[in-house]
């Protein structure tokens, strides 16, 4: 078995030696992660360390944003995402992603699930489709909130509610990995309650990678952990990943240390 084979048998997606720019700028520097399958990882760390640039690496969302540009690799079923024969729209199409702002579409509730099967070249039936929605609303813990209420717009949700509605909407298109940046941020403590138990509802059936700013949201939910820093270019860099039990309780790195105790950051 190859090493390629063998990084994606246990990993869902292998990041080697990745860099970022945004035109001259280098955002992120050399990082290498491993994101395992079927876990919860969580991005953590100060402001403007690239969390987010990295996240938004992992299904190409960078190409994007004007003057981008990613080095190295990003390899997800032995393919590496950045080739030159890879559709990115496809990419994104089986790596999720929900955004930090609840952003449901102006219209009803059916039609924001319906949204992505359709624009993917739907061929199933009016009770398929039925069906689909209500597998998605479910999955993300809205069904019952909403089963009298699917012709209504998505707008009219509160925020957890429209966050649920981003996730299913996500999970309508059959992703494996869903992308979550920031996903509680704008949400009080009881519908960022909710959206943490679905997250670990969801993991027996999808792979899973969260930024937070949160450091008790990455201790209560996440299976692994990545620390980031800028390094003195104000680049982004890995500091230290691996199980967040043993990141907390015992971290490698002493700038671990002294994030998660509070001493800087």
């Amino acid at each position: 078995m190859t090493e390629k084979q063998t990084d994606t048998a246990q990993y869902t997606l292998v990041v080697r030696n990745m860099n970022v720019y945004y035109g001259a700028f280098r955002a992120i520097n050399n990082v290498s992660l491993n994101i395992e399958r079927n876990k919860i990882t969580a991005l953590i760390g100060p402001s403007g360390c690239g969390k987010s640039t990295v996240l938004r690496s992992l299904n190409r969302m960078n190409d994007l944003v004007n003057g981008a540009r990613v080095e190295g690799e990003v390899l997800f079923h032995e393919q590496n995402l950045y080739a030159n024969d890879v559709d990115a729209v496809e990419v994104r199409r089986r790596i999720g992603m929900v955004f930090q702002k609840p952003n449901p579409f102006p219209k009803s509730i059916y039609d924001n699930i319906a949204f992505g099967p359709r624009i993917n070249g739907w061929k199933g039936t009016k009770s398929e489709m039925d069906d689909l929605v209500e597998r998605c609303l479910r999955q993300a813990a809205l069904w019952d909130d909403v089963k009298d209420k699917l012709k209504e717009s998505g707008l009219a949700l509160s925020g957890g509610q429209q966050q649920r509605l981003c996730i299913a909407r996500a999970l309508a298109v059959e992703p494996e990995v869903i992308l979550m940046d920031e996903p509680c941020s704008a949400l009080d403590p009881i519908s960022t309650l909710k959206i943490e138990e679905l997250m670990m509802e969801l993991r027996q059936r999808y792979t899973i990678a969260i930024v937070t700013h949160n450091m008790q949201q990455a201790a209560r939910a996440s299976d692994y952990t990545a620390f980031f820093l800028m390094n003195d270019q104000r680049a982004g860099e890995l500091v230290e990943y691996g199980p967040t039990g043993d990141l907390f309780t015992n971290p490698k790195d002493k700038r671990t240390e002294d994030y998660i105790t509070g001493r800087f950051g």
